[in-house]
């Protein structure tokens, strides 16, 4: 039996002649293109090896196409707003996507939207799911990085909010990337920030195992699967190679500063501008990585020699090795199960989107149902005291006063994020 192919799929941020293309690793042959739309930085997807998901840039929805029917845009997911970052389950039952600072989880079967999760301060930058999808791990602007629990997620009590398992709040500026390792609930989880450190955290203890500082921003971040090795892109187009399994006789520090001029040949060097994103093959032998220079390289990890350039139309956003799905490579696959609609809203129908017919819901808690009152009881409830209480003219104000208090909130969010922006900014800019 033949071994199973590695492709590369990336995009960029143009996408003048496609919105992503898919290319075989070591010949360099295009195997694949997809049109329709720009997908943003880590916005990219496969859903359970039959679809290809792609979270449009600043737009408010995510397009899903079939991998075979690449010229056709099969779906759009509508969001509340627009998507920064999108990732799926490996074993292909739930969607994450970032919106703004909140995080929404879809389940595939069904397309009801289960759970939002608002425990972030700023834009959510990097979603991604454990290798067994018990966990995921969210990365933000606001310097945090949250490692979730899947099972407590998806807690049949509706009124407790939904509490990270760890609050990793280490960084001192924004996330720019997260890696899961193998391993489960075991794993190890690699995190990039513009304050110019990687750190690597286990999931089980919470633990920060490394930390590693380097002299410019670190933008993507990535380990072979033996997690020999750790790869850290720079905001100056370098690639550095960080040994996590050392001969040295001295135990390792937990702080360690990564220095060039010391280690030679642990620096890839050719990409003019930040590197974005980064792969490594299965073997461990290839490095992919993509550039704000328009380019993506393949690398042999061994001699850190560019072995070819792929030279695309915009900036990089999204770069990846996989290996391709059975429906990738046969012209006459086709879904086991289509998509169904995926919900806006928590409650479905009662907000405003359409009941769709035919599906199975599956409810868990009987046990505990009537033994307290639904929301929209509670929403009853809250509403025959307040017509109670007030009068016709006093309830006029009141909608009046919370409209205003409404748009107080929202200019005060958008001042908040804008001076954060900019300090940002400040702070990020290179010395001249």
């Amino acid at each position: 039996m033949a071994a199973p192919m590695e492709v590369a799929v990336c995009t960029d941020s143009t996408a003048q002649l496609w919105t992503c293309v898919v290319w075989e690793l070591h010949s360099g042959a295009n195997l694949l293109t997809y049109r329709g739309g720009q997908a943003g930085p880590r916005g990219l997807a496969l859903l359970n090896g039959e679809y290809l998901l792609a979270a449009q840039l600043g737009k408010n929805y995510i397009s899903v196409w079939e991998l075979q029917r690449k010229d056709q845009l099969q779906q759009k997911i509508m969001c509340p707003g627009p998507v920064t970052c999108v990732t799926t389950a490996p074993n292909g039952l739930y969607v994450l996507a970032g919106i703004a600072e909140s995080i929404y989880l879809w389940e595939v079967c069904t397309g009801n939207l289960l759970v939002i999760l608002s425990r972030h301060y700023q834009d959510v930058s990097c979603l991604k799911f454990t290798g067994d999808s018990s966990h995921f791990i969210s990365g933000s602007k606001d310097c945090l990085v949250l490692a979730w629990s899947l099972c407590s997620v998806l807690q049949v009590d509706p009124s407790r909010i939904p509490a990270p398992r760890h609050v990793w709040s280490h960084h001192t500026l924004p996330v720019t990337d997260v890696h899961c390792g193998f391993g489960g609930p075991l794993a190890r989880v690699a995190t990039a920030s513009l304050d110019q450190t990687v750190k690597l955290w286990e999931i089980s203890s919470g633990e920060l195992l490394l930390s590693v500082l380097f002299d410019v921003a670190v933008m993507a971040v990535t380990m072979d699967l033996a997690e020999h090795h750790m790869f850290c892109g720079g905001s100056d187009g370098s690639i550095f190679q960080v040994d996590l399994c050392t001969q040295s006789p001295q135990p390792a520090q937990r702080e360690q500063s990564f220095q060039p001029e010391q280690e030679p040949g642990k620096v890839f060097r050719g990409h003019r501008n930040q590197v974005t994103c980064l792969s490594v093959s299965t073997d461990g032998s290839v490095l992919l990585s993509g550039s704000h220079d328009e380019t993506v390289r393949l690398w042999d990890v061994q001699s850190k020699q560019c072995i070819r350039t792929v030279t695309l139309k915009g900036p990089v956003t999204n770069a990846a090795i996989v290996l391709a799905p059975v429906s990738m490579l046969s012209s006459d696959f086709r879904p086991s199960l289509p998509l169904p609609h995926f919900n806006k809203h928590l409650l479905g129908a009662e907000h405003g989107d359409e009941p769709r017919r035919g599906g199975l819901t599956l409810r868990l808690g009987l046990h505990q149902q009537g033994s307290e009152p639904s929301y929209l009881g509670r929403l009853e409830q809250l509403q025959a005291v307040m017509c109670s209480t007030l009068e016709k003219g006093s309830q006029d104000q009141l909608r009046v006063r919370v409209s205003e208090l409404e748009d107080e909130v929202r200019n005060l969010r958008k001042i908040n994020r804008d001076l954060f922006d900019f300090s940002t900014h400040i702070i990020t800019r290179p010395a001249k």
